[in-house]
Parts: structure tokens; C-alpha cells; sequence
């Protein structure tokens, strides 16, 4: 396949074509706006369902509606609509249908700004809708890995009956690289005896997430856990970077990883043992890597563009082993390298310090 200059928010979308989605609902949000653009011109062109919905609520709701039907569908956001969709997360998970859902993150609370943030980390990762689930969270770092996660993310949809998460930060979403896009999937229906396509011949399917009788709900939340507790084993993602002789490792996710892994070659240039750990799942959090990690360093170092976020899972995986750190911006404001190669520096004169 031929490589092309892509913007993040129109490569998530062409990724999401590839992969087999075949309907998209959306209301325009920046900085994602370029996304559902994006679909707007494509599905139409290729006989596939596009509906610029009058809110958020309501594009959740169609989002449900499609799944329901085996179809490959779903919807792109950012902080605030993302936050607006989270009583139709929950019934997705309850009534275990498949869907997709981008969230390119924008500074917040409230309105916010519209400037890059990592702060939905919580909302996508603890929240996504209200009782005892976790949706599957992928983060990519650059717009290659954006194309990449996007079509595994359906997938994991599929595989899984559960909602996928692809996050990013609107500076991933507007950023253009030289990336590759996939050979277009055919669209494969039906997906599961489960869906609803017609009874002609067989007994009808009912999806729903309301059940009144208490011992039916918890026998439905036991194999959501269950699922959960595969999914939990089987499905942790990261990638790292000189982590062989850390002394500290620099843990960061999507575009705060990508920053430090410039301050960390810096760092190593001039002689300090510092690694980068990247987590690729949010949820499941790659915490048996990072668990062993935390094994041979002295500290981690979380860097995030929030107020310490995933901040959380990295102590958890650590386990009090060693000493974890934070460094972060907020607002929309984005960390340059030197600001932390500085902290860095300073965490690992604490380190050698300590060791004498």
C-alpha cells in the first residue's frame, strides 16, 4: 500500500471505513470534527448509513440501535460530547453489543479549550457510563498507530461483544504524518446468531439491558466480569524503550509518551539510565509488565497531559515498590521535551543520591 500525508481525525475515519464500519453517527465537536467530515463524503459514496445527529445523546442511541443489528457501527466525539454520551455506554455494555467509539480529547473541565488534553483518562477508563464495567481503551501515539489501533479496535468489538475505545489527544487528531492505510475489509453480516436480523426461522432475539429480577442481573454482571477478567488477562498492551538497565522509567501514553521518549534518548546521551514504558491499553492497563518492571528500577516517573490521571494504575502496578513520581500539564497546554528531560534529571540525582 502506498504511504500518504494524513491528518489524524481523517485517517482514524478511512481506517474505520477499511475495517468494515458500516454506519457512523456523529455530532461535530472540535478537535474531531475533521472525522465525522470525513464520513460524511465517504459513506454515502460507498451505500453506507451517515447521520449527523441532532446531539451527542442522540448518537449514542443510534449507535446502540446499529450494533443491535450485527452491523459494524459507531461514533467520534471529544470531551464534553463524550461525557453527554455516558447513560448510552452503560446500555451498550449491558445488552454486550459491539461498537467503536474515538474520543480525541480537548482541555477541560466544562467547555474547556479546545487545545490537546489527556484528562478524559478517568471517563473513559473508570467511568464510560455508570455500573461495574470497564470499556476496552486503546491510545495510540502516532497517526500510523492511530490507523492501526482503529482497525483492531473493531475486532476487539466483534470478538468481544463489548465497547472499544480508540483515545487520543487533539494534537494526534490534527497532526499530519506519512502513514499506510489497510486494503478495504468486506463487510461481513451477519456477525452472531445473537444479532437482530428477522425470526423468520428461528426464535426471536431480545437485546436489552433492563432486567427487573435481581438474581437474573447479577447472573448477567457475573459473565460481564467473567468477560472482563479474559479480557483483563489476555489484552494488556504496551511497547517500551531501553527499559533493560533502567534505573528510572519515564511512563507516559500517547502524546506525553511520545514527547518523553525524545527526553529520555537526551537523557541517555548523557549517560543516565532512564527508559520509557508506554502503555497502548489503557484498560486492561499493561500492569503485569509494568508489575515486573517495577522489580529492577528505582522509580517510575508518570508524565501526563492532565493533573495525574493514570497516575492511579501506575502506582497499583508498582505496588509500593518503588517510588512514582508525576509530572503533568493541564488546560491544553502541552509538555515539551526539555521540561521533562529537567524533571528527569532531577528524579534521577534522587535516585543516585539515595544509592550512596
Amino acid at each position: 500500500m502506498a504511504v500518504e500525508l494524513m491528518k489524524g481525525n481523517v485517517a482514524l475515519a478511512e481506517a474505520a471505513i477499511r475495517a468494515g464500519v458500516e454506519a457512523y453517527f456523529g455530532y461535530p465537536i472540535t478537535p474531531q470534527t475533521e472525522l465525522l467530515e470525513h464520513m460524511a463524503k465517504r459513506m454515502p459514496e460507498l451505500g453506507r448509513a451517515f447521520v449527523q445527529a441532532e446531539s451527542e445523546v442522540a448518537a449514542i442511541n443510534m449507535v446502540y440501535g446499529a450494533a443491535c443489528t450485527g452491523a459494524r457501527a459507531m461514533t467520534s466525539s471529544s470531551s464534553p460530547g463524550i461525557s453527554l454520551m455516558q447513560e448510552g455506554f452503560s446500555y451498550i455494555a449491558g445488552s454486550e453489543v459491539p461498537c467503536v467509539v474515538v474520543d480525541i480529547m480537548r482541555g477541560g473541565p466544562g467547555l474547556g479549550n479546545i487545545q490537546p488534553s489527556q484528562s478524559d483518562y478517568f471517563q473513559v477508563t473508570r467511568s464510560a457510563g455508570h455500573g461495574d464495567y470497564h470499556a476496552i481503551v486503546l491510545a495510540p501515539a502516532s497517526v500510523q498507530e492511530a490507523i492501526d489501533l482503529m482497525v483492531e479496535a473493531f475486532d476487539l468489538a466483534d470478538e468481544y461483544r463489548h465497547l472499544v475505545f480508540v483515545v487520543a489527544d487533539g494534537l494526534i487528531g490534527q497532526m499530519m504524518e506519512p502513514a499506510e492505510l489497510p486494503a478495504m475489509k468486506p463487510i461481513r453480516r451477519p456477525r452472531g446468531d445473537w444479532a437482530l436480523t428477522g425470526a423468520d426461522g428461528r426464535e426471536k432475539n431480545i437485546i436489552t439491558s433492563l432486567e427487573l429480577n435481581a438474581p437474573d442481573l447479577e447472573e448477567l454482571n457475573n459473565r460481564l466480569q467473567a468477560k472482563l477478567a479474559h479480557i483483563r488477562e489476555h489484552e494488556q498492551r504496551s511497547t517500551e524503550m531501553l527499559t533493560g538497565d533502567a534505573r528510572l522509567i519515564v511512563v507516559g501514553y500517547g502524546t506525553s509518551g511520545r514527547i518523553a521518549e525524545t527526553a529520555v534518548k537526551q537523557a541517555r546521551r548523557e549517560g543516565m539510565k532512564v527508559g520509557l514504558f508506554r502503555p497502548i491499553s489503557l484498560w486492561p492497563f499493561p500492569e503485569k509488565r509494568l508489575s515486573a518492571l517495577a522489580d529492577q528500577v528505582g522509580a517510575f516517573l508518570v508524565v501526563e497531559m492532565n493533573a495525574g490521571q493514570m497516575l492511579d494504575d501506575v502506582r497499583l502496578a508498582a505496588g509500593g515498590q518503588v517510588p512514582v513520581t508525576f509530572y503533568g500539564r493541564t488546560g491544553g497546554m502541552v509538555p515539551m521535551p526539555e521540561e521533562i528531560y529537567d524533571e528527569i534529571v532531577t528524579q534521577y540525582n534522587k535516585l543516585t543520591t539515595s544509592a550512596v
